[in-house]
Formats: structure tokens, sequence, C-alpha cells
């Protein structure tokens, strides 16, 4: 059984390795910024990018199982992208300190006949109350710039937190393994 991850994202790496399959890491061929449609829920959004990375690839690695997954931040309904510059992070986290904030990460495992295996998870993630000069150190050490809400919880980020409110933790890096290791079990995959 094949797996495809249609992601270059290397924390979605990452986590999959924890689960000891084999797999491919593919870019997926979609334009994520055409489907950001601003009346649509962020959950929503979430779970169609991912759904649409999935079946991007499912004509090239026809017989394979195919993954796709995407995160949201949402800070009071708006969406927070990824920061791509030290302005814009600093800028950013400042807005969110002391702040609670949304994470809405979404996975869809599409198989060989097209069926797909969808599950959003939710985190509420609240901030401290940080200085200017911490929330500055922190970005000068980490450049979290690929990341949506400027933190990188698998790091130093988790001093940013005050708390987080959720299933399962490894969402907040980029795929929740609880559910994909239901979906993949489901699929007949041997986890573990």
């Amino acid at each position: 059984m094949q797996l495809v991850l249609a992601s270059t994202s290397p924390y979605r790496a990452m986590l999959l390795e924890r689960l000891g399959l084999s797999f491919r890491a593919a870019a997926p061929l979609c334009d994520e910024d055409a489907l950001k449609d601003p009346q649509l829920p962020l959950d929503a959004l979430a779970l169609l990018l991912a759904r649409t990375k999935a079946r991007s690839l499912a004509e090239a690695y026809a017989g394979a199982y195919v993954l796709g997954g995407d995160q949201v931040a949402d800070l009071d309904g708006e969406m927070l992208g990824k920061p791509h510059t030290r302005e814009n992070a600093i800028a950013q986290l400042t807005r969110m300190r002391a702040r609670s904030h949304r994470l809405w990460t979404a996975l869809v495992l599409r198989t060989p006949d097209g069926e797909e295996h969808a599950h959003v998870d939710l985190h509420t993630i609240t901030l401290r109350d940080l200085s200017d000069q911490e929330v500055a150190r922190y970005v000068d050490a980490e450049r979290p710039f690929d990341c949506a809400g400027s933190y990188k919880i698998e790091g130093r980020g988790i001093a940013l937190m005050a708390s987080i409110e959720g299933g399962d933790f490894t969402a907040i890096t980029g795929m929740p393994l609880i559910a994909l290791t239901t979906m993949l079990r489901t699929c007949g995959f041997r986890v573990p």
C-alpha cells in the first residue's frame, strides 16, 4: 500500500514519520490562495484546502492513498496567515498576546477508489501576556515565518502559551496523529 503526503511541509513529514510508515511527500497541484473564500467558515476552509490537496495528486498517484492536510488560525474570526517576515510575526504575536485564538487543523485521506476519510481538529490556544521584548526575542530565536500564528509549538513557542484546549496536541504542529492513525487502520495500514 503506497501512501503519499500531499505536502512539502517538513512539520507534517516529521509527524508522519513518527508512525513508522513509509511514504512519499509531493507538492500538491493546487492554488491554495484561489480557494481562500472569506465567506467560508474557517473550519470549512481548512477542510476544503486539505481535500483539494489530496485530490490534486490522486491522478498522478493512481493506486495510492493520498493524504492532504491544512491549518487555519483564527483570531476573533479573522484568519491569521503565515507571517513570512520578522515584522509581520512580531505584529501577529503582539495582537495575540493575552488572548485566545483558534487553530483548525484538517486532514483528508483519499483512498485509491476515491473514498475520503476526513477529520477537523480544533484547539483553542491562549498566549501569555508577553512584553514587546519577549515577543521580539522569541521571533528572533525561532524565526516562525512559515507558521500560521507565528509560533512553533514544538520548539520554544510552548513558552508563549498560557493554556491549550483540544484533543490531540499533534494537530497544532500540523497533523492530528490520533485521527490519522484511526483512518489508516480503517484503510488496512498496520499502525503501529
